[in-house]
This record gives structure tokens, C-alpha cells and sequence, in this order.
């Protein structure tokens, strides 16, 4: 990360769009040079043989002043433009011009532009008097303009730095934000692919162990299972592989449509269902983003198929013309459904958000006594060269 402001900052500080505030550092230090300074004005103040009382009240104000940057920059100012008025009735008008020199660097570091340039204008007016009432202090007006460049150069400096910090405070915030919601999504991701992959082979699982005390499905139970298991081991061995680098699109699997409607078919078949197959899933037309997506639906809707169908016939059918793509994938709702398969309610909503986010079609509910899930994408054609 850069140790620098960036141009927006930049000018917002060279503008001095708004008042600034001291941070602690500074208002220790600022209280502890007023309070040497008023000391040492208190302790003057018995030294100089026959001083006037009022120049002596006037010299300890213009000192004691500046304490009231500490609550206002607007009000101090003002309080100081007094001072020095007040200060060419006793004629020491040089002695507070020092002060107000000094209290450059405080106007730029808290003021504002119209603050500033307030301030600018009346001290150069009151050196211009002060050269014009006193010929003999023309010599010093010089170095009260370098003390007043200079101090407020300390000023604006210390405003830069201090600026720089806040926006490194505000990027390092963000910054831990943006690492937050990038933990937050990769969990997302690894929940939604061990959903994904390993919910559907757990279901078959749970499926067939309700079988084994069949003796006419013992032994096709027992191999669902073995081959389940070790799909579902070989998805759960490669999602964790590919959280090691975080989710990436070249790591994903690649989805066959064909492969999944047979692995479906088969799931559908060991476990008593009747399953009539309508289109072909190696159909050309069908892109292969779409083909990766109704691969995912196709698995989902087997997993949901598995948990709730009741006897009867699964159909699968697909769709497919120049304009769209579609998979649907009906089977007999059950009237006592499996209530011993647990369910995450997460698979349809899952289904929905990939077909929508690829700007397709998704429903899934009941019709005529069957649950039917429907997906449909548009086909990319392309544009013919003239």
C-alpha cells in the first residue's frame, strides 16, 4: 500500500475545505509552549523597571491567545485580531506581531481557506502598520513575514501528514472489510460445492441403507452404497483441493450433461423408479455453460427425486431449438414422504440463482400430482459476416 495521498486527498487538504482537529500529541504540546511562553511573560512582567500596566495585560493576552486554538480556530482568531489591534495603544505592537507569527502555523493546521485568508490579510495590514507607525522596527517586518511563512509551512505540513494517516486508517479499514467479505464468499463457495457434490451421493447413502433388509435389493443396495461412497469421497478429496487456492473458474469441474443424466438414470433405476429419458444431452446446440449448469440442476434435482418421490415414473426431458435450451425433470410426489432424510432446503434456491444468474428461466413446484423443476437458457447465436 502506498505511503501517499492520492490526488482527491491531496487537493481536499491544499483546499482547506474544513476546520481540522488536534490530536492529543499535539494539544500536549501546544499547551505546554503557551504555558513556558505566559510563564516567562509573568516572570517579565516584575523585570522591566516602570512597564505600563496595560501593555504588560496586552503582551500576557496575546500569549494566553493562543490557548484558544484549542477550542476554536474561528474565535482565536478573532480574539488575536483584538489583541493586536489593542496592541498599538501601548506600542508593542512588534511583541504580539511575533505572536501572531507564530500563530500562523496553528491557523493552517486547523482552519479553512476563508480563515486563512482572513488571517493573511490582517497580518500583512498590521506589519504595514506597524512599518508605517515605527520607522524604527522597518528592518524587523521582514522577519516577521518569515516567521509567519515559515510556521505556517510547519502548519500545513503537519495537516499533510496527519491527513495521510487518516486515509491510510480509512484504506487499511477497507482493506479488512474486502478480506472479510472474500473469507465470507469463500465459505459460501466451499458450503455450496460440499452441498453440491456431497449431499447428493449422502442421499443415495441413506437411501439404500433403508433397502438392505429387502433380500430381492440387498445386493444392489450394497453396491448403490460402495459406489456412492466412493463418488463421494473422490468430490470431497477434489473440493478440498481446490479450497487450498480458493475458488478459481479453471479449477471448477466441467460439468457433462450426458454423464450426469446417465449417472441419474441409473440412481433412479437401483432405486425402483422407472425412468423415460426424453432429448439428448450431447444435443451440439446446447453451450457449454448451459450444459455445465443444467449438469448441476440435473444432479440437484436427482438428490431431491431420491428424498421425496413416491413409486412411479421419472421423466427427464430435454429441450432444445435455436432460441433456448431447457431440462425438466418430473417425478410422482410421494404421499408419505421421508421424513428420516434430512434436508438443507438450500438445493432449490441454489438452482434458481445459477439458471437466473446465466439470465434463464426456473420454476420448480407441484403440477398434477408431481414435482416438476424446469430450467431454461438462452442460446448465444452467432452473428453471420456479410
Amino acid at each position: 500500500m502506498a505511503l501517499s495521498l492520492s490526488s482527491s486527498d491531496r487537493s481536499d487538504v491544499a483546499r482547506l475545505g474544513k476546520g481540522e482537529k488536534l490530536s492529543t500529541i499535539e494539544r500536549i504540546a501546544i499547551v505546554a509552549v503557551i504555558g513556558t511562553i505566559v510563564i516567562f511573560d509573568i516572570v517579565g512582567l516584575f523585570l522591566p523597571p516602570g512597564l505600563e500596566p496595560l501593555a504588560a495585560v496586552i503582551g500576557l493576552a496575546s500569549s494566553a491567545v493562543l490557548a484558544l486554538y484549542l477550542w476554536s480556530p474561528l474565535i482565536a482568531t478573532y480574539a488575536l485580531a483584538v489583541v493586536v489591534a489593542l496592541s498599538f495603544i501601548p506600542g508593542i505592537e512588534s511583541q504580539v506581531l511575533t505572536v501572531a507569527a507564530f500563530a500562523a502555523g496553528l491557523i493552517v493546521r486547523l482552519g479553512w481557506t476563508s480563515l486563512v485568508l482572513s488571517y493573511s490579510g490582517g497580518f500583512l495590514l498590521a506589519t504595514a502598520l506597524t512599518a508605517y507607525t515605527d520607522t524604527r522596527v522597518a528592518v524587523n517586518i521582514g522577519i516577521y513575514l518569515v516567521v509567519a511563512v515559515v510556521s505556517g509551512a510547519v502548519g500545513f505540513a503537519l495537516r499533510m501528514a496527519f491527513a495521510r494517516g487518516r486515509t491510510l486508517e480509512v484504506q487499511l479499514a477497507e482493506k479488512a472489510e474486502q478480506e472479510r467479505q472474500a473469507v465470507l464468499a469463500e465459505r459460501r463457495w466451499i458450503a455450496g460445492e460440499l452441498h453440491d457434490s456431497i449431499a447428493h451421493h449422502l442421499t443415495v447413502v441413506s437411501l439404500h441403507v433403508q433397502m438392505l433388509d429387502d433380500d430381492r435389493t440387498s445386493t444392489e443396495s450394497q453396491e448403490a452404497i460402495r459406489i456412492a461412497a466412493r463418488k463421494a469421497m473422490t468430490d470431497l478429496r477434489f473440493v478440498i483441493d481446490l479450497a487450498d487456492d480458493g475458488p478459481r473458474s479453471e479449477g471448477m469441474p466441467a460439468g457433462d450433461l450426458a454423464a450426469s443424466v446417465d449417472e441419474a438414470k441409473q440412481e433412479f433405476e437401483a432405486a425402483g423408479h422407472p425412468v423415460l429419458v426424453k432429448g439428448d444431452p450431447t444435443d451440439e446446440r446446447i453451450p457449454r455453460a448451459a450444459e455445465i449448469i443444467f449438469a448441476r440442476i440435473m444432479r440437484e434435482s436427482a438428490t431431491n427425486a431420491l428424498k421425496y418421490a413416491g413409486p412411479g415414473e421419472i421423466e427427464i426431458r430435454l429441450d432444445i431449438d435455436d432460441e433456448m435450451a431447457g431440462l425438466v425433470v418430473s417425478s410422482p410426489l410421494s404421499v408419505t414422504p421421508r421424513r428420516e432424510l434430512s434436508s438443507s432446503r438450500t438445493g432449490i434456491g441454489r438452482m434458481a440463482e445459477r439458471v437466473l444468474g446465466a439470465s434463464g428461466e426456473f420454476t420448480a413446484g407441484e403440477d398434477d400430482g408431481r414435482w416438476v423443476v424446469t430450467a431454461r437458457l438462452p442460446i448465444a447465436r452467432s452473428v453471420a459476416t456479410p
